[in-house]
């Protein structure tokens, strides 16, 4: 009997120390939290989402051909390493080649994204300036239309002075490849898009028309444990509340 309680003991600590790396890769690397109850942004490093036609509703913001929406005035730190993560729902499926979430550079073209369908119908890709750091990932997903909420994430690791691109969908992995050498966007000269594939000042090409429940930035490339934990509920710096807590149960549930 005793060797069951240390060995439950034993998990217990190893899951609580695992959490707690987690809880601290949140805590220091999360540079941009939208949870779209109002155009503030939660971590203080991104100035007021502006709209452009898009708007917020029901703690959602929504996207729709030629209304999108971005968030100026980055003053975090560099960002080198990234993990750009969305809850999203698309209303139409069509071959818009929007972005679920962009970090774009202000002054020059360099940015990357969660893209719907620009090379492929139906499938999310990676989205960079001049496919620079663009492939389709090798287990793409075609999506069909459920209207369902889908939580989707792409990292960008520094592998060798290169970059090493995951995708998830729902956690789960799209597969991975390496293309691309490694970028630096910074305070005063980066921004967040939704809608928007990228932009130059107010104008830029691809629409989206979807409504997104949430949107992250962090400046280090998540793993593939910590994205599951994400998509589960976990990484929070916070207690989730209202709208948030609710589709976090509902993701779990799938």
């Amino acid at each position: 009997m005793k060797r069951i309680v240390y060995c439950v003991l034993a998990v217990m600590l190893m899951f609580g120390m695992q959490m707690s790396v987690f809880a601290q890769v949140q805590e220091d690397n999360l540079v941009g939290w939208w949870r779209f109850d109002s155009e503030k942004e939660e971590t203080g490093n991104f100035g007021d989402v502006v709209l452009h036609g898009a708007t917020i509703e029901d703690g959602q913001l929504v996207v729709a051909q030629d209304k999108w929406a971005h968030a100026l005035g980055y003053t975090g730190p560099n960002i080198e390493e990234v993990t750009l993560a969305s809850w999203i729902s698309l209303d139409n499926y069509a071959r818009t080649s929007g972005s679920a979430l962009t970090l774009d550079e202000v002054s020059t073209d360099q940015f990357v994204a969660i893209v719907w369908a620009e090379k492929v119908e139906r499938q999310w890709m990676p989205g960079s300036s001049g496919f620079q750091r663009t492939e389709n990932f090798p287990n793409a997903v075609t999506e069909d239309d459920t209207g369902e909420m889908v939580f989707l994430a792409i990292t960008y690791k520094n592998d060798n002075d290169q970059y090493l691109i995951t995708g998830y969908r729902n956690g789960e992995s799209l597969g991975s490849f390496k293309k691309g050498g490694i970028k630096t966007w910074e305070a005063g000269d980066s921004e967040a898009i939704w809608g928007r594939r990228h932009v130059n000042g107010t104008s830029g090409p691809g629409n989206l028309t979807a409504h997104i429940e949430e949107s992250r930035i962090y400046n280090v490339a998540l793993t593939a444990d910590e994205v599951k934990t994400l998509n589960e509920g976990g990484l929070t710096p916070v207690e989730p509340q209202g709208k948030l807590a609710t589709q976090w149960g509902a993701l779990k549930s799938k």
